[in-house]
């Protein structure tokens, strides 16, 4: 009797241990899976269904806000391709000291109810002198 016992505990054991770790890798895989989108390609979806999301694009030099000690800033984010498409930032937080006009970034956020402004918790900048060769055969592709 006690041997078909601990053969019991050892099954319901083994159950808890497969269902915790199987719950860990899909909370984990849901939670950390982000789309990672250009400005074009966000403003073609419904802004309102993509929840979390990652943009990048370069800081428009037009309506850009910078709060007051650099704690956040309101600006466009302009698709690196098309110049003419841009998408409303808010990002409320300390603003790496390579924040500017024309600055390549990247945002993590989320959209707001009404799709119309996408608020970030993270912003982090592109550094300019790593990637100026890179980018300066972009430009060159580009006008070719």
């Amino acid at each position: 009797m006690a041997k078909k016992s601990n053969k019991m505990v050892y099954a319901v054991a083994l159950f808890l241990f497969l269902g915790g770790l199987g719950y860990l890798i899909f909370s984990g895989l849901t939670e950390d899976s982000v789309y990672f989108l250009n400005v074009t390609e966000a403003m073609a979806q419904d802004r309102t269904q993509i929840g979390q999301a990652r943009l990048f694009g370069k800081v428009s030099p037009h309506n850009l806000e910078i709060v007051d000690g650099k704690l956040g800033a309101d600006f466009d984010l302009q698709d690196k391709m098309e110049a003419d498409k841009s998408l409303r930032v808010r990002f409320k937080g300390a603003l790496p000291d390579t924040f500017k006009e024309d600055v390549e970034v990247i945002v993590e956020g989320k959209f707001s109810p009404d799709g119309q402004v996408f608020v970030a918790k993270t912003l982090v900048t592109k550094c300019p002198s790593k990637y100026e060769e890179k980018s300066k055969n972009m430009d060159m592709g580009k006008a070719g």
